[in-house]
């Protein structure tokens, strides 16, 4: 006999409700879930994880800052306290609109009344020769373990070589935006620290990072103050900073600029821009916004549709005042709690209602105690004042109290000295999805 207090039963008594499926357990996916919990719907998330990642710390990860399960939580643990609301481990091949059906790879279907697509996106190499194969991207928790076990590899590999001489090593950051700023102060210092602390016997003037990017300034989504800031902060930390660079081949231990000018690297991290052209919110409709993103009314419904919605990095939306709002978490969460508000505004029978993007402001970290911020009411914030708002920011909205006590530790020791960190080779990495 089943247990009538078993999620199983609970969720099953609720079959006769609207049933709400979200595809993707990103801020989007969660923040749409969090809208529907225990309300009169029934609702199951589907992801290819049974983990949400906090992206905007994937670096630290990446850099041995931080370890996986520091910014990853469980999803069925989020939602503990929602019977209404129902964990899907898979991944999604196809929607079929005309019968509600949503398809999982392994053929599984699914129906719906309502389907929200929060499935974000993915590295954009513009068609770049080489660069899907040979460059690492920084958007999963997969992506972050296999870059830190490739730098600290080809640190240990160089502290074997410089036995017998100078070993040179070049690692290489394309792209000037927040992700490629903070991963390239970030592996400046992880560089230093390693040779200091773990006695590898290598000349730091040597060990080069290379931050390149297409514009002439970094962070170019902020003042030129917050961009010359972060410009010098970044030199005096030793990263070399290239202008006006276009890569047009990125090879095994190489890349290649348009002017002909060969590289040869160590590695090279692709921070350059996103994309969500491969993925399922790329084929939902003909026509597509910047990055492949799919165009929604201003309700968040997917144009042309009446029950499938889009939220997040998936979804164009436009702007107040012309081109479309950006892809960043704040906007994630709040498109999330939006499309969940219309959701049910559309099964209680009332009109929807146009979604409206509160600028919370952006932020990138530069290194430890040097950040930038652009807030709303207070301009420009720099240095220590901007790095400690910073890290109130992302400890808010990181999910779970265990992940952030243990970041905030992490943090704090950080601030006055560099602990030893979680700065291990795991064999696994490179075969992680």
């Amino acid at each position: 006999m089943a247990d009538p207090a078993s999620p199983v039963t609970n969720f099953a008594r609720l079959y006769h409700l609207p049933h709400v499926v979200i595809i993707g357990g990103g801020f989007a996916g969660i923040a749409a879930a969090r809208g529907l919990a225990n309300r009169r719907v029934r609702v199951t998330i589907i992801d290819r994880h049974n983990f949400h990642t906090f992206l905007p710390l994937l670096y630290q990860v990446a850099t041995a800052g931080l370890e996986p399960a520091d910014i990853a939580y469980p999803i069925r643990t989020i939602f503990g306290h929602a019977p209404n609301i129902h964990f899907r481990h898979g991944a999604v091949r196809a929607l079929d609109h005309e019968r509600r059906i949503v398809v999982l790879a392994d053929g599984t279907e699914i129906e719906y009344n309502h389907v929200v697509v929060a499935t974000g996106a993915t590295a954009a190499f513009f068609g770049v020769p080489g660069a899907s194969t040979h460059a690492l991207p920084l958007y999963t928790l997969a992506d972050a373990r296999r870059l830190r076990n490739r730098l600290l590899l080809a640190l240990e590999d160089a502290d074997a070589r410089a036995e017998f001489g100078p070993v040179a090593l070049t690692f290489v950051v394309v792209g000037g935006g927040p992700t490629g700023v903070e991963t390239a102060g970030a592996l400046s210092e992880l560089i230093k620290i390693t040779i200091r602390r773990d006695g590898l016997r290598l000349d730091p003037t040597m060990v080069r990072v290379v931050l390149v990017d297409l514009s002439t300034r970094l962070l170019a989504a902020f003042p030129e103050r917050a961009s010359s800031y972060a410009a010098r902060e970044l030199t005096r930390m030793g990263v070399k900073i290239q202008f006006d660079r276009s890569v047009v081949e990125v090879g095994a231990n190489h890349l290649v600029f348009a002017d002909g000018e060969r590289l040869e690297t160590t590695a090279v991290v692709w921070a350059a821009g996103l994309t969500v052209a491969d993925t399922l919110a790329g084929t939902l409709s003909a026509t597509s916004g910047p990055g492949g993103r799919v165009p929604v009314e201003a309700d968040l419904r997917v144009v042309g549709s009446a029950d499938v919605w889009a939220v997040g990095d998936a979804a164009a939306v436009a702007a107040r005042g012309g081109g479309y709002y950006p892809q960043l978490a704040p906007m994630a969460i709040q498109s999330g709690r939006h499309g969940a508000r219309q959701i049910l505004r559309v099964l209680d029978g009332q009109a929807t209602t146009a979604f409206r993007y509160r600028n919370k402001g952006i932020m990138a970290t530069i290194g430890r105690r040097a950040a930038v911020a652009k807030l709303p009411h207070a301009g420009v914030v720099t240095g220590t004042l901007g790095w400690l708002a910073w890290l109130g920011l992302h400890l808010f909205y990181l999910v779970g109290f265990r992940n952030r006590l243990r970041v905030m530790i992490n943090w704090t020791w950080r601030y006055f000295d560099w602990p030893s960190g979680p700065r291990l080779i795991v064999a696994d990495a490179e075969t992680a999805e």
